[in-house]
């Protein structure tokens, strides 16, 4: 391929398709946003901008027995010598790994204010100061003894890791967060003991379940605390599979106060909730009169939170009003579980526990290995240096003879004594008072234990069952470090699926009748009263009424569609005025364009409902069936026909179903003849021919008689009896006063 010069380059058009050069272009933008900013690595659980950090506070020895270094310093030299980017995302990033309210382990130690779960802003970074942890320490455990490979920065002039040795198993203790293109990752913290016993279990056994895994490392443990109310079964899934979420609520208790008083106080919170928002929230809530059950919300925090939560009256009961809350507030959250993460490899994967586990296992024991050899290499050059020394003691006088005398004394000494170029070397740069007896038995001494020390080195590089012996033998050791004082317990708590509690909102909301009204072209309102004169009311040009329900505010009204759905919609949602034109049904559910309300009524569960199809199929349904707990709505009724729809959706109250199709036959039988189903494609009611359909169709009882329409006459079963039959018969013609 011909390289173009630099005056060929000059003024050189070459044409490429948009296509690929965005695909190009956009594909390189993807790739270095999950390398190298978004997603951590499965070894040491750090992004690039974190290990860019600790790095650079590793080389300002910023240890923690040293003392504190301005943040502006470290963040000076990390984006000058690793990091070309802002300095306000690499404080950023510094600020949150010294928070213990956003981490588990700290990495960093901060000096100064650093914010607060209020959602504070810190400083300036002049004015914060910070230097490592213990924690980070171990991250950095054995980096000066070539345990890990190293880069080329950005520049050239510099070398920074790829990883960390990561003694620490930061992934799983910290966790991380991060969004990048196309994929994103979401890992909780958890129990640094409790991960070093699930690791030490799967070095014993390295085909450990998942499940045995769970029995030591028990979920998620957040820096905030908190309840994690989920079932075993759905924990196990997530860990297996590296996807799924938990369920985090505030952990509250109940305080009994004067006189049969009592209030609710909230000492933690959801995992990366701002406290002063989810005030603030409930504030508005409570403007808004949507906390009907909550009287007032008090902040009584310190360096602890405690919030106050007051009940209207000391009737309501506290787990109703925390259910309310809990609904309704960022009190309950959902933390999502997304083990993406680079693995060894450079590339990007979901990971299950037991990988992520195994991974990191795998990072220590080459770390350990290239230690050993790095020790080894050492332990060798100096033993080559002490046979040296021992070898020329005996001969102290003819060695100073060759010093003083010859021209090339390295030479000499090497021909003399049979050295090695590095002990001629060493010996020519002895000090004087080296010569001494007693150094010479330090000399033998120490000689002794190194010698000692590469025999045990050789066997451990030998015997990969013995490294693996020492890895358990460290993961104890941390577990049991990890264990201790309050930093080591446990702090949120995991419980088994909350049940259901029914809020009462009717008995403790003053309820109010109302009158809900439906146009033709489906636009919806709720006027206040039912003495509304519907004659006066107007709607939109070119639309009119199609039929009002009287009801309660408090009501969960259902509206049935054309192609068998249910949707539920609670009265206080639908705008109440007068004057106003309302809003569209589909603004409150997702009702297709292509479709219409077949019937509109409030949900009374020990009510049944009729559901007809146009091609005469039909079936009974409970009202509780019909709830819809989604804006897209249920499906009740599959209809089985191309072209067919729902066209009545009546009240089943009687003992006998009426159905006049429109080949003008009329067929009567009884109720029970059609099946109570909560969802299905229904039974024949009434069979046609060519094609036919449903024209009308009436449920009665049997001791009343049937009133056909308000000009007709009421007619006995004795009058009826001659269209009486069986169900999915086909009738017979219909008489004058039902056509």
């Amino acid at each position: 391929m011909h390289t173009l010069s630099e005056e060929e380059t000059i003024g050189h058009v070459e044409e490429v398709k948009l296509a690929d050069a965005l695909q190009e272009r956009y594909l390189a933008y993807a790739l270095s946003t999950i390398m190298s900013r978004s997603l951590p690595d499965v070894r040491d659980g750090l992004k690039p901008v974190h290990r860019r950090l600790i790095y650079a506070m590793h080389q300002l020895k910023l240890d923690p027995a040293s003392g504190f270094k301005k943040c502006a310093r470290v963040v000076g030299d990390v984006i000058g010598k690793f990091h070309p980017h802002g300095d306000s995302s690499v404080y950023e990033a510094l600020v949150r790994l010294a928070q213990d309210f956003a981490v588990r382990y700290p990495l960093v130690e901060g000096q100064g204010n650093f914010g607060s779960i209020d959602g504070d802003n810190p400083a300036a970074m002049r004015y914060t100061e910070a230097r490592l942890t213990d924690v980070a320490v171990a991250l950095l455990e054995g980096i000066e003894e070539n345990a890990v490979d190293f880069q080329a920065t950005y520049d050239g002039e510099e070398q920074e890791p790829y990883v960390l040795p990561a003694a620490f198993p930061n992934l799983l203790a910290n966790g991380a967060t991060g969004i990048a293109v196309g994929m994103a990752t979401s890992i909780p913290p958890h129990n640094a003991a409790e991960i070093c016993q699930a690791a030490a279990l799967l070095v014993q056994n390295p085909e450990v379940e998942t499940r045995a895994l769970l029995s030591v490392l028990q979920g998620p443990d957040f820096p905030t605390g908190g309840l994690i109310m989920e079932e075993a079964e759905t924990i196990l899934q997530a860990y297996e599979t590296g996807r799924g979420s938990f369920r985090v609520r505030a952990r509250w208790a109940v305080e009994q106060g004067r006189f049969g008083t009592w209030q609710i106080v909230v000492t933690e919170i959801p995992y990366q909730v701002q406290k002063s928002r989810l005030i603030e929230h409930i504030a508005q809530l409570l403007e808004q009169k949507k906390l009907p059950l909550l009287e007032d919300i008090r902040d009584e925090s310190t360096d602890e939170i405690r919030l106050v939560f007051l009940p209207k009256s000391r009737e309501v009961k506290p787990e109703v009003l925390m259910e309310m809350l809990f609904q309704a507030t960022a009190l309950e959250n959902r933390f999502s579980l997304n083990m993406n993460v680079i693995n060894a490899h450079r590339s990007p994967m979901v990971m299950g526990l037991r990988q992520v586990l195994r991974a990191w296992l795998d990072h220590r024991h080459e770390v350990l290995e290239r230690r050993y050899r790095y020790r080894l290499q050492g332990v060798a050059r100096r033993l080559e240096i002490l046979a040296g020394f021992l070898s020329v003691y005996m001969n102290l006088d003819r060695v100073i003879q060759i010093v003083r005398e010859e021209d090339d004394p390295k030479a000499v000494l090497i021909a003399t004594f049979a050295l090695t170029d590095l002990q001629a070397e060493t010996v020519l740069n002895m000090r004087l008072r080296a010569l001494r007896k007693l150094e010479e038995m330090a000399i033998r001494r120490e000689y002794e234990t190194l010698s000692a020390e590469k025999t045990d080195l050789l066997t451990l590089l030998g015997d990969e069952k013995l490294r693996w012996q020492r890895i358990e033998a460290e993961l104890q050791n941390m577990a049991d470090k990890f264990s201790r004082g309050e930093k080591g317990q446990r702090r949120s708590t995991i419980l088994s699926a909350p049940r259901s509690i029914t809020i009462p909102t009717h008995e403790m909301i003053e309820r109010e009748p109302v009158t809900v009204v439906l146009s033709q072209k489906g636009w919806v309102k709720a006027l206040q009263g039912h003495t509304v004169d519907l004659e006066k009311q107007k709607f939109k040009e070119g639309d009119s009424l199609r039929t009002a329900l009287q009801c309660m505010n408090t009501d969960k009204i259902c509206l049935f569609a054309t192609d068998g759905r249910s949707f539920t919609v609670k009265v206080s949602d639908i705008y109440r005025s007068g004057r106003h034109d309302g809003q569209a049904v589909r603004l409150l559910v997702d009702l297709p364009n292509d479709q219409d309300i077949v019937s509109l009524f409030v949900l009374e569960e020990e009510k049944l409902r009729l559901l007809v199809a146009h091609s005469g199929r039909g079936m009974l349904v409970e009202n509780k069936a019909l709830i819809a707990e989604k804006r897209t709505g249920r499906q009740v009724f599959n209809l089985k026909e191309k072209g067919d729809y729902i066209q009545f959706c009546v009240a089943a109250q009687g003992d006998q179903v009426a159905i006049l199709g429109d080949n003008h036959r009329l067929l009567i039988f009884p109720l029970d003849q059609v099946p109570i189903i909560a969802r299905g494609s229904g039974v024949v009611l009434q069979k046609y021919a060519n094609g036919g359909g449903v024209q009308q169709i009436k449920v009665f009882s049997a001791a009343d008689g049937l009133l056909w329409s308000d000009n007709t006459r009421l007619r006995s079963m004795d009058d009826l009896k001659e269209w009486c039959s069986r169900r999915a018969a086909v009738g017979k013609r219909a008489p004058l006063w039902a056509r």
